[in-house]
Formats: C-alpha cells, structure tokens, sequence
C-alpha cells in the first residue's frame, strides 16, 4: 500500500510539473507582445517596457521559466494588473461562492443519481428504466445556462421564491448567501446528474449478473442487502471516478453559471480576467484549477484503496 501511494505521489508532482510548463510555455508563445496586448492599443512605449520590466518579460526565456517556477515553490502566482494585488488573495476572496457552489451541485447530482441509476439497472428493461435513459439524455444536452436563465425566470421574477442574482452583501448571514446558491446548485445538479445516472446504472448491470450476487439470492438474502451490500461495493469503483471527473468539471464548468446568476466566484473573475487581458489572473487561475483535478483524482484514487484493497497490490 505504502508503494501504491508513493507512486501517486509521484504522478501528482510529475503532472503539476507539466502543467506549470505548458501555463508558461502557452503565455510566452501568444502572438505579439504580452505586456502589449495587456495595456491594450492606447498604451505607450513607456508603459509597455515598464510592465515588461514589472512582468520579467525583458528577461531570456530561461530565467523567466526559473522566477515562474521558484515563485510556484512559494507560493506566489504572481500579481493582478488590474485588479492591483496578489493573484493568490483575488482568487482566495472569490473562492466561497465557486466552493460551496460545487459541493452543493455535486451533492444535488449525487442526491438524484445514486438511487436513481441504482434502481434503473434494477428494473433493467421495464417503463422505469426506458424513461430514466430518455430523461439522463435529455438533461445531458440541456445548456446550464440556458436552464438557470428558465429557473430565474420562473422561480426568481414569477414566483419570488429566490433572488434573481449575486450572493448577497458584506453584512449577509451565512444562511443569506446560502439562499443565493440554491438555483445555480440546483442548475449544476441536474445537468451533471445525466452523466452519474449512466455510469452508476452500467456499472450496477455489470455487477448484478455476477456469480456472487446469485449466491447472496439463493442464501435467501433481502433484495435490498443484495443490492446495497454486495452489488454496489462492487460497482463503486467506476462510481468514484466519475463522480470525482464531475466535481472536477464544476470548478472549471462553474464559470457559465456564475455568470448568468451573476455570482462574484473565481468563474467571474476568470471571464473578466479574459476581457481586460489580465494574464496573471488567468494563468494563475489556470494553476490552481489544473492543480485541484490532479489533487481531486489523487483523493479518487486513495479511495479505491477503501473500496476494494485489492488495488493495492
């Protein structure tokens, strides 16, 4: 087991590496000048050998890739043009409303899929079945936006049930902010319960025909313990993986979302990042997202070893 977690370990830092790479590699190769196209049209001579100066852009290519590396080393992501303050503080205050937006939203999916993808493969074949594929299908090619703007529409201006945006202000209570996040958790939920609903009902089918499942019935097991118990310790493995893949999609996938229902999360500060071209937020963004999926398969991955020991060895 010792040996299994080491070499995930080693492929957590190996894969951080190559990503830290690529987001300096990808920044230093973008057609013109950086700092010019930072400043945008309107800047002079002057204030682009400045920020080239402040950015380490006058520097050759290899002590860059050094600065970048031995400032991930502490930490530091580098500083926002704009916004005039470490790129790790911006992300840092915009973080709860993305975080709790994502644990919401993979729990709303867990919620439905589980049971219901449980249960389809148990009635494989009957009108149950046929309509929890059709509906997965459905919801798997619905927009998020499209249906966060039909539930502002419906449950926010009609009924009043929900505020129409953002995640309330500095003096809100907790319970406020919360009551923000319930129309965009439930818009996420859904969406990325299609996917779950799939992968929880092919991994039940391929487990419910075993020879092991027979041999729980004919002890005269109850159905539910037969399924529970034994079926779904088996199939939880591929569960995992993709559960952990669709909490890793939310981080990144949230940006949409936040924007529709105008939430200040790190998806927002990435779309505006894009639009005033400030690069370090977008780099440093690109960082700490990349960084999370590796650190959410790792976590995955050390799961397994509890779900079935056998993938220790």
């Amino acid at each position: 087991m010792a040996r299994y977690i080491l070499n995930r370990i080693i492929g957590v830092i190996v894969v951080l590496f190559i990503v830290a790479t690529v987001v300096f590699v990808i920044v230093r190769v973008t057609p013109g000048d950086p700092a010019a196209v930072m400043l945008g049209p309107d800047a002079t001579a002057a204030d682009i050998a400045d920020l080239r100066i402040r950015l380490g852009l006058n520097q050759p290519i290899p002590v860059q890739y050094l600065y970048f590396m031995g400032g991930l080393l502490r930490g530091d992501l580098g500083q926002s043009i704009f916004l005039n303050e470490p790129v790790l503080t911006a992300l840092g205050q915009r973080a709860e409303p993305t975080f709790f937006l994502t644990i919401f939203s993979i729990l709303i999916a867990c919620a439905i899929a589980l049971p219901v993808g449980i249960l389809s493969a148990y009635k494989r074949g009957s009108v149950f079945d046929q309509v929890v594929t059709t509906l997965a299908m459905l919801s798997a090619s619905i927009p998020s936006f499209w249906l966060g703007l039909v539930f502002i529409e419906f449950f926010a201006v009609k009924l009043g049930w929900f505020p129409t945006s953002g995640y309330g202000g500095p003096g809100d209570s907790f319970l406020s902010r919360m009551h923000h996040l319930v129309q965009p958790a439930v818009t996420l939920g859904l969406v990325n319960s299609a996917l779950i609903i799939r992968f929880v009902r092919a991994s039940m089918l391929d487990v419910l025909g075993d020879d092991y499942v027979r041999t729980a019935r004919s002890k005269g097991m109850g159905e539910a313990r037969v399924v529970l118990k034994h079926a779904l310790k088996n199939a939880l493995i591929p569960i995992l993986t993709v559960i952990g893949l669709t909490t890793a999609l939310l981080i990144s996938g949230a940006i949409v979302t936040e924007t529709v229902f105008g939430l200040p999360g790190v998806g927002s500060l990435i779309v505006s990042a894009v639009t005033r071209r400030d690069y370090p937020v977008i780099q440093g963004a690109l960082l700490v997202i990349a960084a999370l999926y590796v650190l959410i398969n790792f976590a995955i991955d050390m799961l397994y070893l509890v779900v079935d020991p056998r993938v220790s060895y």
